[in-house]
């Protein structure tokens, strides 16, 4: 067997490993962070299980800490003391990126770990099989529930070579961004093999496997081996560690070779991830904002090699850099070998360990500048300025270009500095708080901002309602939910957010589908890329949504409508999306019937008042997820299945 296949095989629950048939996974891990974690804990809360039946469960406050009003801090009061009742450990704000923190703390070969963010791949870089997801689905694995997906293609790719000077894991997953696009991962997970694995440390394939989530991916992993033994023994953790690889006859779906000697430094250009070039071939384009930091690019390591090329410079007078390192341990780390003082007297400027860049929280550039990322998204508006121009660089590039003041490639810089992985981390957990060891003491605070979420109903017979809008294709959750500074603070106000749902799109989005009462939303290829949030199915319950018709649809986003009863539906014939306009009323006649037929592949036919036509779709969904969506969403099926 494969790696993935041994992962999977030892956790299987129900189902074939045959590609594309779902399956069930015993998860052994979740995380939550704060700005899906509210509602997944309110979710949990309402199945009614006391504690918590993994082996371990954190909720780490990393998104929302940017505190300019009581929201974000009711929030995490919420987090704090609903997972100290229910069993969670809490990770305070200040400790670090939930990806970052787990990584060094928590994570452990061979388990499995699902986690209310679509970075949670990153656990793949120690050997975990590490899998983001909604919220709901995390709060039924924290209740001991199985995790249900379709189980996989698995891609080989054959790592040759070694990285040459200057060259980075970030340039690596650039490099298949760049050749397999931001849709190419969908349906896989990306097992890492060959010679060259051996020559990445931990943080490097913790990049490569973080950034796995851009290609759509299920997953990534790494082996487990000698590299993976010394970080865990850094971290006074080697009883976590267990030896894990591939077969050496290992069959594989697919496979691609890296040859990463061939690599150069890359670029992700705006608006998208795979929109990869040369840095070389954009060299001397002028800058305005740096930011180094984000669940990609902030360990010991990255940061140790930013200092050691700001030592003694000054950033150029016409560029912000702004640097957040990804936890309290790096940080106390820089801080006690002088490397904090070299940064900050090159005029850097030290942002709290947390998210914020990257998801908005803070540092928005000005208007249309061009902003230099060492994030892993750069969707239009992302940043907080919707006329800013976002690229995504290795942390090399980033300080070559800010103190240069225009891109540029680091290979000019000469010899490249040597950084070596520490013998030993420095460990103080002070901030990590354990669950109370008397729950039932523990009275769990709510704020004025945690409002009920939507729930749905049991499917009607028949289901109808108005084209309330047309999006193009690749529509992120971004587009969908937006998640800036300003709105980021109501995630656990679902009918505040519903106001603000795809807006960026059709700012009459909202009042439309209130006064039409609901309807459909029509939507091209991907729709759904990105983030793992939840919202951007809740926020459309809220606003009565009852089916998203697509040509295609990302795989977080797609779990996350049917847990919520949103009927994901797919067009047989694409010219089908060009027939349909704005204000069309759209009917699905017999919908139970038609439902309970999609299992078993038949079509789902939707009918066009305005003209008569019938249009052709698909609903790519199991026995499970049909009985869910019949129900009503998820947590209407548990309840269900807990009351017989």
């Amino acid at each position: 067997m494969n790696l993935t296949q041994k992962l999977i095989s030892a956790h299987l629950v129900s189902g074939e490993m045959v590609p594309g048939q779902e399956i069930a996974i015993h998860i052994d891990q979740t995380l939550t962070q704060d700005s899906t974690g509210t509602m997944a804990y309110l979710q949990f809360e309402a199945m009614g299980i006391p504690t918590v039946r993994t082996e371990k469960s954190v909720a780490y406050i990393d998104h929302n800490t940017l505190q300019t009003g009581f929201e974000n801090a009711d929030d995490h009061k919420y987090i704090q003391t609903v997972t100290n009742k229910h069993g969670i450990y809490f990770s305070k704000p200040g400790n670090g990126i939930c990806h970052q923190v787990h990584l060094e703390r928590f994570g452990k070969p061979g388990k499995t770990l699902l986690g209310s963010d679509s970075h949670t791949p990153t656990g793949g870089g120690i050997g975990m099989l590490a899998i983001g997801a909604g919220g709901l689905d995390v709060a039924v694995a924290m209740g001991g529930g199985a995790y249900y997906l379709a189980m996989p293609k698995v891609c080989k790719v054959n790592l040759t070579g070694k990285l040459s000077p200057w060259v980075t894991a970030k340039d690596v997953i650039l490099e298949i961004l760049r050749r397999l696009s931001v849709k190419g991962g969908v349906g896989k997970v990306m097992e890492y093999t060959g010679e060259g694995v051996k020559t990445l440390s931990v943080p490097q394939r913790a990049t490569i496997t973080n950034m796995g989530a851009e290609l759509g991916a299920t997953t990534s992993v790494f082996p487990s081996d000698e590299v993976t033994l010394a970080f865990m023994k850094a971290q006074g953790r080697e009883a976590d560690w267990i030896p894990l690889a591939a077969d050496a006859d290992a069959s594989y779906d697919e496979e691609i070779t890296i040859a990463l000697d061939e690599i150069e430094p890359l670029v992700a250009c705006p608006h998208s991830p795979d929109a990869v070039k040369p840095v070389a071939e954009l060299a001397g384009m002028a800058i305005d904002q740096v930011a180094i930091g984000s669940c990609t690019n902030s360990s010991y390591t990255d940061m140790m090699t930013v200092a050691a090329l700001l030592k003694g410079k000054t950033v150029n007078p016409n560029v912000s850099l702004v640097i957040a390192p990804g936890s309290k341990q790096v940080m106390t780390m820089l801080a006690a070998n002088g490397a904090l003082a070299d940064i900050i007297a090159s005029g850097a400027r030290i942002l709290e360990c947390g998210c914020g860049p990257c998801i908005g929280m803070g540092q928005a550039p000005a208007t249309k500048a061009v902003s230099l990322r060492t994030i892993n998204r750069n969707f239009e508006g992302r940043s907080g300025t919707k006329s800013a121009q976002v690229y995504l660089v290795s942390p090399e590039t980033a300080v070559a270009s800010a103190l240069s003041g225009v891109l540029t490639d680091p290979r000019t810089l000469g010899e490249a500095p040597v950084v070596t992985m520490p013998e030993h981390f420095f460990v103080n957990d002070n901030l990590i708080i354990p669950p109370s060891e008397t729950p039932k003491d523990v009275k769990v605070v709510r704020g004025p901002n945690i409002q009920p979420f939507p729930k749905n109903t049991k499917m009607e017979k028949e289901i109808s309602g108005k084209a309330l809008i047309k999006v193009d294709d690749n529509i992120t959750t971004d587009h969908i939910m937006p998640s800036n500074a300003k709105l980021l603070p109501f995630r656990s106000n679902v009918p505040y957010l519903a106001d603000f749902c795809l807006t960026p799109c059709d700012p009459n989005f909202p009042a439309r589908a209130k006064k039409a009462g609901g309807g459909f939303i029509i939507a091209g290829q991907n729709y759904g890329q990105g983030s793992s949030r939840e919202h951007a199915a809740l926020a459309p319950l809220q606003l009565g949504v009852k089916g998203v018709i697509a040509k295609s649809f990302a795989r977080i986003h797609m779990a996350n409508l049917i847990n919520n009863g949103i009927l994901p539906l797919i067009f047989v014939n694409e010219w089908d999306y060009d027939n349909i306009s704005l204000g069309d009323e759209l009917v699905i006649h017999y919908a139970q019937d038609q439902i309970k037929g999609a299992a078993n592949g038949e079509l789902v036919m939707i009918t066009n008042l305005r003209d008569g036509s019938e249009i052709a779709t698909k609903l790519n969904i199991s026995e499970r997820q049909k009985d869910i969506l019949l129900a009503g969403g998820l947590l209407n099926f548990t309840k269900q299945a807990n009351e017989h």
